[in-house]
């Protein structure tokens, strides 16, 4: 792609960052080294290395969203503040095209002895905005803020969520060629939040380059063109939002361990056992949950392996359906599943989503407090389990996810998970839009009738 179609460039870039012990080790580090090197002796050493970035390059293209995500510590953070420039890179190059805003955390930029007026007309400079070009904005930087009267209260009296929306609002007003934005809109309310993304999507198709971090895999999925995952000072992926979000909740709760089935290969297509349209005989042993009629084969599986869910039959009102299920029909889904190793309280969970990446609704075992599930799974064990829902789902296609996990202490261990595996459509219906059928009534009673003298 041209280079005149690129926001941002990152070339081999990596920050590494000194450590000492003491402080008196940092002042040897100054000079000691200095005075080795004049009379000819090896330097010493008196800090460890630490590399918060390791060899990063990529590109951001002009009119592109793109969400970056990763656990702590893992170098989002450095990078925005490269990029924005109030860090170096120690070793690679970076470049922007245009002007950049940027939201890196609650406050930054802001003098807290300032009132907000004063703090819109000191960010507009910084930014390169005269005077004149602020006046013009402040109407509309004030009306997005909805601060009302704390606008002229110095910004150390404001709450976090206040301090956000106007910072927000300046960024966002100023018609920005690149937005970078860090985890802030987390502290504003929905109402807020929805505003954002509504002013996001304006400044996306004006041309405005953005990147977006934040913990949330949906709103990855949901706002981005892209995604980059870091981990461990390095870029792991670069890509479609939903295989990097995907790939990320491996590394946060998979520990990249691929679940296979008993004897770590998946049965033939051709073992399946056929049934009859109203029998379902699950498989005891063999892996036969790809063989099933609307399995999505693009599913993301991972998990220690010591449970593997085997096979699933999906129906609508208690028949099976070939292509899409009836709006306000009850969905059954039966699955079979076999213990690899001892189990204690395992817990079966369930997903649903959108086909852009949305929960409409998850739960699991021991959130429904299911008294009939097994409290100890034994090697070798197969159980059975039958999920049921009411269908409310508006027309259109879906995802559902299956998992097998249990809790060591606090830390959740995936056994098996099997994301997105099961595609489920929904008909078209006429009566409604959106998600879900709320099944809302409308009851209407004339009062009276007005009629002229």
């Amino acid at each position: 792609m041209s280079s005149e179609k690129i926001a941002i460039s990152v070339r081999s870039v990596s920050k590494c960052y000194r450590t000492y012990a003491n402080p008196r080790d940092r002042l040897k580090q100054v000079f000691i080294p200095r005075v080795q090197r004049l009379v000819g002796t090896p330097p010493s050493q008196y800090g460890q290395e630490y590399w918060a970035l390791n060899d990063i390059s990529f590109d951001i293209y002009k009119g592109e969203t793109v969400g970056i995500v990763g656990r702590n510590g893992s170098g989002k953070s450095t990078l925005l503040q490269m990029i924005c420039g109030t860090l170096t890179p120690t070793l690679g190059e970076i470049q922007t095209n245009g002007r950049v805003g940027a939201l890196l955390e609650l406050g930054s930029g802001f003098n807290p002895e300032f009132t907000g007026r004063e703090n819109v007309y000191l960010n507009g400079a910084v930014l390169g905005l005269t005077r004149n070009e602020i006046d013009a904005r402040f109407d509309s930087i004030a009306a997005f803020a909805d601060i009302g009267k704390f606008l002229d209260q110095p910004v150390k009296n404001y709450s976090s969520g206040m301090g956000v929306r106007l910072a927000f609002a300046v960024q966002a007003q100023i018609d920005p060629d690149i937005l970078i934005v860090d985890e802030a809109l987390a502290v504003g309310d929905a109402r807020f939040q929805a505003k954002c993304f509504e002013r996001l999507r304006q400044l996306k198709e004006n041309g405005t380059s953005i990147l977006l971090v934040t913990h949330s895999g949906e709103q990855v999925v949901t706002h981005c063109s892209r995604a980059l995952l870091l981990d461990a000072s390095e870029l792991k992926m670069v890509g479609e939002p939903r295989k990097v979000v995907n790939h990320y909740m491996d590394l946060l709760f998979g520990r990249e361990k691929k679940a296979t089935s008993n004897n770590g290969i998946d049965a033939p297509v051709k073992d399946a056992v056929e049934d009859d349209e109203n029998t379902f005989t699950s498989s005891k042993d063999a892996d036969l949950y790809h063989t099933r009629a609307h399995y999505n084969s693009n599913e993301y599986r991972w998990g220690d392996g010591a449970a593997t869910i085997l096979d699933f039959d999906i129906r609508s009102n208690g028949k099976r359906f070939s292509s899409a299920s009836d709006s306000s029909s009850v969905i059954t889904i039966d699955l079979s599943i076999k213990f690899n190793k001892l189990i204690i309280s395992p817990i079966l969970g369930f997903n649903i989503k959108t086909k852009e990446g949305v929960t409409i609704f998850g739960s699991n075992s021991a959130l429904l407090e299911c008294s009939n599930f097994e409290t100890k799974g034994e090697a070798g064990s197969v159980i059975s389990a039958r999920l049921k829902f009411d269908n409310f789902l508006a027309s259109g296609d879906y995802f559902i996810s299956i998992g097998v996990a249990s809790k060591n202490g606090d830390e959740v261990v995936p056994h098996d998970r099997r994301y997105d595996s099961i595609h489920l459509t929904v008909t078209p219906t006429n009566h409604l839009f959106g998600l879900v059928d709320l099944k809302l009534s409308m009851d209407i009673e004339q009062v009276a009738t007005y009629v002229p003298a």
